[in-house]
């Protein structure tokens, strides 16, 4: 009798996602879907609660996957922060092209904002733990109530801005993406320009950016 392969997150992971994109449309329930990797459904719930835990994993390791490969980069940890984020958002683009279908499938699929917000909290989570390591400075004012409220604003608007960059994404139909890529720069430079208090030509030219992809766009 052959051997069953071991169960593991990555193992149940993958073959959920496959089965989305093969019959576009998530398993009916945890049981079929057990019975179509072969194993009890107990053991789904080893690692999952349910299929919307399973997703918002899915989601989270795109993020922690985009990290890990940051990390093993020896020049990473030499890069300014403006830099750094930067080739999060380069890195974090490729693995979501990389499951375009899916992602889109998911994302698209929800009829809400608030349902989309879900599936992401746990990257969101992630998200911002990454952004507050970068350090990003900000305008000392000796206020400790401004200095923490600027800490908040940055994280909070950094989130803001991966989700814009995401929803762009998803309707970008340029080839290999290149006006996501472009939205990327001006995006993260124009972000670190008011943080310096320098915005007006940042600012304006993603305004030109945005206006032209809008019309594009409609």
């Amino acid at each position: 009798m052959a051997k069953k392969k071991s169960l593991s997150k990555t193992y149940i992971l993958s073959h959920y996602m496959n089965y989305v994109l093969e019959h576009n449309e998530r398993p009916k329930t945890i049981f079929s879907f057990c019975k179509t990797i072969d194993t009890e459904e107990s053991k789904f719930y080893e690692f999952f609660g349910s299929f919307d835990g399973l997703e918002k994993d899915i989601f989270n390791q795109f993020l922690l996957n985009t990290i890990s490969l940051l990390e093993k980069d020896t020049n990473f940890n030499s890069f300014e922060s403006r830099n750094k984020l930067l080739s999060f958002y380069y890195t974090f683009f490729e693995i979501l092209t990389a499951n375009r279908s899916f992602v889109a499938f998911v994302l698209n699929g929800f009829k809400t904002d608030l349902k989309r917000l879900k599936v992401l909290s746990t990257l969101r989570q992630s998200f911002i733990e990454f952004i507050e390591s970068l350090n990003i400075e900000t305008i000392e004012t000796k206020q400790k109530d401004v200095d923490k409220f600027q800490q908040k604003a940055i994280t909070e608007s950094a989130w803001l801005q991966l989700l814009i960059t995401i929803e762009f994404w998803l309707k970008d139909s340029s080839a290999k993406f290149e006006k996501t890529d472009i939205f990327i720069e001006k995006s993260v430079n124009t972000s670190f320009d008011i943080i310096n208090t320098t915005p007006i030509k940042s600012i304006i030219d993603l305004g030109k950016f945005l206006f032209k992809e809008k019309v594009q766009m409609s």
